[in-house]
């Protein structure tokens, strides 16, 4: 978060100059007021309201990059923030009834912000979509970051169960589908050549199997060097096919490692299983039945 912070140092510092300037000219225009004047519910409400939106905010540039999106996000919620502010600040100090600088701007800046902010929030659903339509092939029918794999940005196993449960409910009457897909000689892999480069290979790897699934399809890891694919509306025989394919397109994967001309081409093995009168959820055990299967039909570690 902070890496990205420092994209914005630009839109940080003219936040902080426009609350300043606020408090600056409210105090030379206005006067303090004792200390039993102060409404202190109308400070918390608005002064908080005003923190709100300062964390918004910081939430908002230490997630994005630059852009129109995050500009427009921002400039909407520090316009909102201004008027927050000057509001928190006119608890404490008085302004002359003939002035017009505490109305005015608390008057302008809250519609202004309310608009910049409406304006964003319609292009950020248009990126959105976009972004969706990405991640399609990791999320599928729902979304949830406590779920998410830091190594290879997709799913855990907890997921899967729930994705299973779900599509299962969904097409009761059609085929529901699971590879199951581990990585040959991982762990001599990860001797070699270290985690760190066994975790760049298994980020990559997946990325490379998401380019050769179908769009409906669902890929997650399942655990450590092992992966699973939910396939909806596939029958015994297509996914026997899909597998086969699968482990094909990884035979010709180049993997190559960091800071360096050798590469490294990976071999995967796959267990399938299909619903065929079977609860959705016990296809995770089937498949993985046929993978240990196939494992040692082929005598492979």
């Amino acid at each position: 978060m902070l890496v990205t912070l420092q994209l914005h140092k630009q839109k940080i510092i003219f936040l902080f100059l426009l609350l300043s300037v606020c408090l600056g000219v409210t105090w030379y225009l206005g006067e303090v007021k004792q200390w039993a004047e102060i409404d202190w519910v109308d400070v918390i409400g608005e002064g908080g309201s005003a923190g709100a939106m300062a964390l918004w905010i910081a939430f908002i540039l230490g997630s994005r990059p630059q852009g129109r999106v995050t500009n427009l996000l921002t400039l909407g919620l520090g316009f909102m923030m201004v008027a927050f502010w000057q509001d928190a600040l006119d608890e404490f100090i008085r302004m002359p009834s003939h002035q017009w600088w505490d109305q005015g701007l608390e008057s302008v800046a809250m519609p202004i912000g309310i608009l910049l902010l409406t304006y964003g929030l319609y292009h950020w659903y248009q990126e959105q979509l976009q972004v969706n339509h990405t991640l399609k092939k990791r999320e599928q029918l729902f979304r949830d970051h406590a779920w998410l794999d830091r190594i290879t940005h997709l799913s855990r196993v907890d997921f899967l169960k729930q994705q299973l449960r779900q599509i299962g409910r969904q097409q009761e009457q059609d085929a529901l589908s699971l590879i199951m897909i581990d990585v040959a000689q991982f762990s001599v892999f990860n001797r070699l050549y270290g985690q760190t480069e066994g975790d760049r290979f298994l980020y990559q790897l997946a990325e490379y199997l998401q380019l050769n699934m179908r769009d409906q399809d669902l890929l997650t890891r399942y655990a450590a060097d092992r992966f699973s694919i939910i396939l909806p509306s596939c029958n015994a025989e297509k996914v026997k096919s899909i597998a086969y394919q699968l482990e094909d397109a990884v035979a010709h994967f180049y993997y190559r490692l960091h800071d360096s001309d050798e590469t490294y081409v990976p071999r995967i093995l796959t267990g399938v299983a299909c619903t065929q009168g079977f609860e959705s959820i016990c296809l995770i055990d089937l498949a993985n039945k046929d993978l240990t299967k196939n494992k040692s039909s082929l005598n492979v570690a």
